[in-house]
């Protein structure tokens, strides 16, 4: 039995995800920004403990959140950051970055960073990666400009993708840290709203997750890429092994999380 914090457990694959590991008799602790949503996920899921409530485009939200976990659990061996947004009618946040970025990149790292002392060495951090990469416009990181939909996503997923290598470079006694693409065009809420298509199975993405929790030939992969549409670790996008550009993007996350923190107090 593991403990297991999962952000986005309200709809997709976060959902059917905490559903599986809940039966499996895991322990759970949930997010999500709704809270019917919330409420009716806690019901429907096995085996969850408490649930928490953040919006994950406000980082002042996220900072709190943390803290609050921290209070009411002594540790946790996985945490899964599934939570991502492609299409929304409001795309600038208010620090005045892209919500893509926001919620898709730099929330993750906070929860990962927050959270840490508390996860245990064995453990493993699950970053939701996508097929869809693209190198990063630093700029557009620390502050809003418009871009299409796709392509602030496909920056934002290439940059998860960028820190998870990173940290799972620095994390030398654990815990694991993977980014994880789940499959492409799964029948979740972000397909149909950003392609207008049902999408393929859900639990493709579900299963992959789990499977990461559980089996160790996965979870001890640390730094590394798994492309579930191939079904197998893959090579990462040569933008994303770039030492410059991950120096410069964790110093950008760094700053921005810190400035988070402080604006939380």
């Amino acid at each position: 039995m593991k403990t297991i914090f999962l952000t986005g457990a309200t709809d997709g694959i976060g959902f059917v995800a905490a559903q599986q590991l809940g039966a499996q008799g895991h322990r759970l602790f949930i997010h999500g920004r709704d809270p019917q949503k919330l409420e009716h996920a806690s019901r429907k899921i096995a085996g969850v403990l408490e649930t928490y409530l953040a919006d994950l485009s406000n980082l002042e939200e996220v900072t709190l959140m943390c803290q609050e976990i921290k209070k009411s659990v002594n540790r946790l061996d996985s945490v899964i950051n599934n939570a991502g947004v492609l299409k929304t009618s409001q795309t600038r946040t208010t620090s005045n970055r892209d919500i893509r970025f926001e919620v898709n990149t730099v929330a993750p790292y906070l929860i990962t960073r927050e959270l840490l002392p508390i996860i245990n060495s064995d453990g493993i951090v699950i970053n939701l990666s996508s097929a869809a990469q693209r190198p990063v416009d630093m700029r557009a990181l620390r502050e809003f400009r418009e871009m299409s939909d796709m392509e602030a996503y496909a920056q934002s997923k290439l940059a998860i993708t960028a820190w998870s290598l990173a940290m799972g470079r620095e994390f030398k006694g654990g815990p694991s840290v993977v980014a994880v693409n789940p499959g492409s065009l799964l029948a979740t809420k972000m397909v149909k709203e950003g392609f207008g298509i049902e999408g393929n199975d859900v639990n493709i993405g579900s299963d992959i997750l789990a499977r990461f929790v559980n089996d160790p030939e996965y979870s001890k992969r640390t730094g590394e890429y798994f492309d579930n549409d191939s079904g197998r670790f893959a090579s990462i996008d040569e933008a994303a092994t770039n030492d410059a550009f991950i120096d410069e993007l964790i110093k950008e996350l760094d700053r921005i999380i810190a400035e988070a923190s402080l604006n939380s107090r």
